[in-house]
């Protein structure tokens, strides 16, 4: 009884080891291409939360100058629908907190104005010329309290 014992070799072992080979080379080659396009996606996600920010700062400043000028028209119902677009877009950001494009001064600045707004909505509403001087006026502060 004897026999030739011959090891058997196994080839399997190789094969797996060249098929995590060729996986952790082709993972290294994903995260080569994948970790700068993050990086960029991260920058432009930055700069789009930005531009919007700014988007929505000069929608309000927009409503609330349209609303001045179909005043001094005599446009009245328009400028009282962009008054009050003002007030209530004004309103939801200033009560964003932390989370708002206003900064911590101006939100207290802001307090004062909303003080007014019952009554400018009220003078719009009956087609009352003084509403078009108390609208520049509260264009000129909000101005001042935006730019400091």
């Amino acid at each position: 009884m004897n026999e030739d014992v011959q090891p058997k070799t196994n080839r399997s072992t190789p094969l797996i080891r060249k098929v995590a080979i060729y996986a952790a080379v082709l993972l290294v080659a994903f995260l080569i291409g994948f970790v700068p396009m993050w990086f960029k996606a991260r920058q432009c996600a930055s700069s789009l939360a930005e531009t919007e920010r700014q988007l929505g700062l000069a929608r309000m400043q927009n409503n609330l100058a349209a609303a001045v000028i179909d005043a001094r028209r005599g446009d009245y119902e328009p400028a009282r629908q962009a008054a009050s677009q003002f007030f209530t877009s004004l309103r939801a950001e200033a009560d964003k907190g932390d989370a708002s494009a206003l900064t911590q001064v101006q939100r207290g600045g802001l307090q004062p104005l909303f003080a007014g707004r019952d009554e400018i909505i009220t003078l719009l509403a009956r087609n009352d010329p003084a509403s078009a001087d108390r609208l520049s006026a509260l264009y000129v502060s909000y101005l001042k309290v935006m730019n400091g």
